[in-house]
């Protein structure tokens, strides 16, 4: 199209260059323009309201500018995805994406920044409070070294103590018995079972605990067991079943000194008549002092050997109730405790000299004398329904053989008689079928 057709399409639109011009305004307007390099003097005489007025351009400017303007299919491939973005409704969230992504950079940034000046900032200061501070120099004679001083190892004081290892003891040790002592606290200072003292020591207290006096030599065993002085024609076989535990036992422990390559036949061991063995482990009876179970009106005869305060047969006589009252004016302990353990069956019980002893329970006396075996002056009821009292270390007897009492009667007076530490009684509960009964389980509380 030529200069003068453009005019006249200009001046006399027709309406296919009405519609050609809008399609080709709008392809203007949706195109992205490149940049065209023009002479200055181009510029000033460029039309500014009518630029489609230009003359065309000749071939050599439009290549020249075609090479000049940059690459815009990169550009157009991107207005192409945001086009496509904002038709779906995602250019909005995409902007918000973009903003929290480059806030969260820039957050990161922010930080390692801090901390490297935080490191830093310590190190600085240490730097600075580490410089050293003039100070004059002193010369000091030289000292030449000790001659002695052996050059192999530091030298250290040596230790005037020295800590031992505490070991298991092997051997017997004695203890003498001081005021106050008993057969449990002796024990326990040990680390012993109250057995063990009374079995170590059966031919000083007896099997009775009443025995234990002040200044008594005791024998301690190292352990728990019994002690036994070999006999003549003894064997390690029936030692050993007697005490319960085996002949290994007994050789092996090493406080015996016993060679088991020496020890020869068990049956007639090599073992000298008099030698003192410890039988770890080792269990036996108690040798009972007290009186025996099932001393009854029809059969008190059973009691002669407890000495001359047995009485005859007695046929009849009250019945007990099979309750039972205190029988002192006190209802607390002065002494020992109900203990099958070191062979005290019964409660020692407090009383001063003189005060009175009364009955449990009715029934009829059985025993009224002197004990021979520790008990002193000693009554003994039996109540006719299987039960027994026992009354011992009395100061005085109110009652004799054979006579009937009621529950709660006068028999006697407290006191200290046979072996006694001081005045107390010594109360035991017997039954023909249960042996002897711990008391707290029936008399009324205290």
């Amino acid at each position: 199209m030529t200069r003068a057709t453009r005019g006249r399409s200009a001046s006399n639109p027709s309406p296919t260059t009405d519609l050609r011009w809008v399609s080709v305004g709008q392809e203007r307007l949706t195109r992205p323009r490149g940049h065209v390099i023009m002479p200055a003097g181009d510029m000033d005489t460029m039309p500014e309201e009518f630029p489609e007025d230009l003359p065309p351009a000749s071939p050599e400017e439009t290549g020249e500018a075609e090479a000049l303007a940059p690459d815009s299919s990169g550009m157009n491939l991107l207005s192409h995805w945001q086009e496509r973005l904002i038709q779906f409704g995602l250019g909005e969230a995409l902007l918000r994406v973009g903003t929290h992504v480059l806030s969260l950079f820039v957050t990161l940034i922010v930080i390692a920044l801090m901390q490297s000046l935080y490191r830093s900032a310590p190190v600085t200061s240490e730097v600075q409070a580490a410089a050293p501070t003039p100070t004059p120099v002193v010369a000091v004679a030289a000292v030449p070294p000790p001659s002695d001083i052996s050059l192999q190892g530091i030298p250290r004081l040596s230790q005037i103590h020295t800590t031992i290892p505490s070991r298991p003891r092997l051997e017997i040790t004695t203890y003498t018995v001081q005021p106050g002592d008993t057969i449990f606290g002796i024990a326990e200072k040990f680390g012993l079972k109250p057995q063990t003292i009374l079995w170590g020591n059966y031919y000083t207290l007896l099997d009775d605990p009443h025995n234990l006096m002040p200044g008594q030599e005791l024998v301690i065993l190292p352990v728990d067991g019994t002690y036994y002085e070999w006999q003549e024609g003894d064997g390690l076989n029936g030692v050993a079943k007697f005490f319960g535990v085996t002949p290994e036992d007994i050789i092996n422990f090493p406080g015996n000194h016993l060679d088991p390559e020496t020890i020869g036949d068990y049956s007639h061991p090599n073992i000298e008549p008099g030698t003192w063995l410890i039988i770890p482990g080792g269990k036996r009876e108690f040798v009972s002092w007290s009186a025996p179970v099932g001393v009854t009106r029809e059969n008190p005869a059973i009691a002669r050997v407890l000495g001359p305060g047995a009485c005859d047969p007695v046929y009849g006589g009250p019945v007990g109730y099979g309750s039972f009252v205190w029988p002192t004016n006190k209802h607390y302990l002065s002494g020992f405790d109900y203990s099958p353990e070191t062979n005290h069956r019964g409660i020692d019980i407090a009383g001063y000299e003189g005060e009175g002893v009364y009955a449990a329970d009715a029934g009829v006396v059985v025993y009224a004398g002197w004990n021979d075996y520790g008990y002193g002056n000693m009554i003994m009821i039996d109540h006719g329904n299987g039960f027994q009292t026992l009354y011992a270390h009395l100061s005085a007897i109110y009652v004799g053989c054979g006579q009937g009492v009621g529950r709660g009667d006068p028999i006697g007076a407290i006191g200290s008689t046979g072996r006694s530490s001081g005045p107390h009684l010594h109360f035991e509960l017997m039954h023909t079928y249960y042996s002897k009964l711990n008391p707290w389980d029936f008399l009324p509380p205290p």
